[in-house]
């Protein structure tokens, strides 16, 4: 092992004893435009969240009762979900995401686009899975490109692993469904395997499914199909 491999190997194993959990993400903040600044400050009170170890209501979250509830991880700049959001206005979405321009960004689209369906949290999602969603209360999950983390070291830091899909399991309705893209096929692979092997999931295709109308079309995925890059979309429903 040469001695750049020997540090990077300290040093996660340095981070493995510091954190009780890894987490699925690196809290890279970056600066706030004054636009999500602004959306912070006056759209938070209305629309956000605020982290609480205490089970949510959603039907009274989203003053209505007769709606879908689906739950939205690590939604990036919220172009994708304002645009689901407004393709699905009897859908209610609870996303979470934990870097601040992210959310600053989401609620400037709400406020721009007068939605009423989203509330946004920021706070990390196991968390919020454990202390705050009831079980069987999601009709559905959508994790749309997370970090693929496609060093072999840092596959422990993947989202998708089997303890936190056993965890949605529990907190879907029977029925309800997983929605995860992703544009690195190795990662897709990963995916795929750890989905097919949750006894309490069922795949809706072969393998990878067609895209779903509801799930618009990046900027970057774009640009990405143009170049000739794949993106595997993968949606199992629960038993």
């Amino acid at each position: 092992m040469n001695t750049l491999n020997q540090t990077e190997q300290v040093q996660d194993d340095a981070e493995d004893l510091s954190q009780r959990r890894i987490r699925s993400f690196v809290l890279r903040q970056g600066r706030l435009t004054k636009g999500q600044a602004r959306a912070l400050e006056t759209g938070f009170p209305q629309f956000g969240v605020n982290y609480a170890p205490e089970l949510l209501d959603l039907n009274a979250l989203f003053n209505r009762a007769d709606s879908k509830k689906i739950l939205e991880i690590g939604f990036g700049m919220g172009e994708t979900t304002a645009k689901i959001a407004q393709v699905l206005p009897d859908c209610d979405f609870l996303a979470a995401e934990v870097h601040t321009p992210g959310v600053g960004a989401l609620l400037k689209l709400i406020q721009e686009n007068e939605l009423n369906n989203i509330r946004v949290i920021q706070h990390d999602v196991v968390e919020v899975l454990h202390n705050m969603v009831a079980d069987g209360s999601l009709d559905g999950v959508h994790i749309f490109f997370p970090d693929p983390w496609h060093k072999k070291r840092h596959h422990k830091r993947r989202l998708i692993q089997a303890e936190f899909v056993q965890l949605l399991c529990t907190k879907l309705k029977a029925g309800g469904y997983l929605h995860v893209a992703t544009d690195w096929q190795e990662y897709a692979e990963w995916v795929l395997e750890v989905l097919n092997a949750e006894a309490q999931l069922e795949n809706t295709a072969k393998d990878y499914a067609v895209k779903p109308s509801y799930r618009p079309l990046t900027k970057f995925e774009n640009r990405g199909l143009k170049l000739g890059h794949g993106v595997w979309d993968m949606v199992f429903t629960l038993k």
